[in-house]
């Protein structure tokens, strides 16, 4: 039903992977304000929000609640651009929030909170919300008894739906706490890493590429399975989520936002916007170009639409971040705003964009004007929700806006209480 898509803050808040501190909390520990990584957590979301706002108008976006009639050939290239780093860029910054959180609350408390800021609320939207609406609308009309096994045939995708994402930071959570309990025994100081040149980047491209191609000998794209039977998960996609969470805690070790090189940003960027273009190009003139390359197996195929997902998504990636980090130096009230409710609107946005697609879907408008519709009211009506959700008890604390007291906040902020 989903396909890979599926700020400054003035006071810790909730981020999008369910991690409580902000750019502001981790900064603290670094010398400086990271406003630009507020900015890229909300940039990131909004790309999920215009993925998934896409995805009824084309026969290339898989088995989705609404399909219009109205349709473009433009969202092929657009569901495969966006899905080679719209969200790795949220695994990074997951990945690189989690190490100064585990620092300073050890991990049992790091999991702990972990569990009822990402595992609770998840579980609560995927039984209470998900799992209804997915066995009423299932098309082949199952029993109840039938239904478990539907699910798990079918990759738990129904239940989780985009929330998928959550239950892996949670698993990868708990992987960096057994990795913690092991390093922790060498009384070494952790290893810093150099910035990474052109070289290295050029290594981690052939490196994750290779495992992708490996991977997608058993696993197609958009072929999803239970992973450890509990949470949804696509194989063909797992080598590059991995790989970026890892980064993104190595980047926060070793302070790469702030030092990596400003040029070598900026070459990344280029490249992966020609290699972004160049799949428009081809898609808009090639039919089924993306079935073509990425059926997955043995095939030459698969193994370039691997390198060049890989290309796409260092590039994009390593050059958003470098890109912002040059041109945001402070953020205005709407983005603090924005940022503070970027959680929120996580969860709640499938259920906005649906609506929308639903409701416009007698209207005879082209597709990308649909498209165009559902993308903006859907980021302003997922944030919007998200930011007013901090008035409503309960609700403010499932979707991660309720706001901490001044005294904890600083208890958090504390330059001493940082790594």
């Amino acid at each position: 039903m989903t396909s890979k898509s599926t700020p400054t803050m003035a006071r810790p808040h909730v981020a999008p992977t369910g991690v409580e501190e902000s750019a502001v909390d981790v900064a603290a520990g670094q010398g400086g304000r990271l406003v630009f990584v507020d900015v890229i957590r909300v940039v990131a979301i909004a790309w999920v929000v215009a993925h998934h706002a896409g995805q009824a108008y084309s026969d290339a976006a898989g088995d989705w609640p609404v399909t219009d009639t109205a349709k473009s050939d433009w969202f092929a290239p657009f569901f495969f651009v966006n899905a080679a780093f719209g969200l790795g860029l949220l695994f990074i910054l997951a990945g690189y929030f989690t190490p100064g959180s585990f620092d300073r609350k050890g991990p049992d408390r790091f999991m702990k909170e972990r569990w009822w800021r990402i595992g609770l609320p998840m579980a609560i939207v995927v039984l209470a919300i998900h799992l209804p609406i997915g066995y009423f609308a299932h098309p082949d009309s199952p029993s109840i008894s039938e239904y478990p096994g539907v699910l798990f045939r079918e990759g738990l995708l129904i239940p989780y739906l985009h929330l998928w994402f959550l239950g892996h930071v949670l698993l990868y959570s708990l992987g960096y706490v057994l990795w913690r309990r092991y390093r922790d025994r060498d009384p070494r100081a952790p290893r810093v890493f150099a910035p990474p040149s052109h070289r290295a980047l050029i290594a981690f491209v052939v490196v994750l590429a290779v495992a992708m191609y490996v991977v997608r000998l058993w696993y197609p794209v958009n072929d999803w399975v239970p992973l450890f039977f509990v949470v949804a998960a696509e194989p063909a996609h797992l080598p590059q989520y991995i790989a970026l969470f890892v980064a993104g805690a190595v980047a926060y070790r070793s302070g790469w936002f702030t030092s990596i090189s400003t040029q070598v940003g900026m070459i990344w960027l280029g490249i992966g916007l020609a290699a972004s273009a160049a799949f428009y190009l081809l898609a808009l003139n090639v039919d089924s170009l993306g079935d073509y390359l990425h059926r997955g197996g043995a095939t030459w195929q698969s193994a370039l639409y691997c390198g060049w997902e890989s290309v796409i998504c260092v590039g994009m990636s390593i050059g958003l971040i470098v890109l912002l980090r040059s041109v945001v130096h402070e953020a205005g009230p709407l983005m603090k705003a924005m940022a503070a409710a970027s959680y929120a609107a996580y969860i709640l946005h499938w259920m906005i964009v649906v609506g929308l697609q639903a409701g416009l879907e007698p209207i005879d408008l082209p597709a990308l004007v649909k498209f165009l519709i559902v993308t903006v009211l859907g980021i302003a009506m997922a944030f919007g929700i998200g930011h007013l959700s901090r008035r409503i008890p309960g609700l403010n604390i499932l979707l991660g806006t309720k706001r901490k007291s001044p005294a904890a906040a600083h208890a958090i902020t504390r330059r001493d209480t940082l790594p």
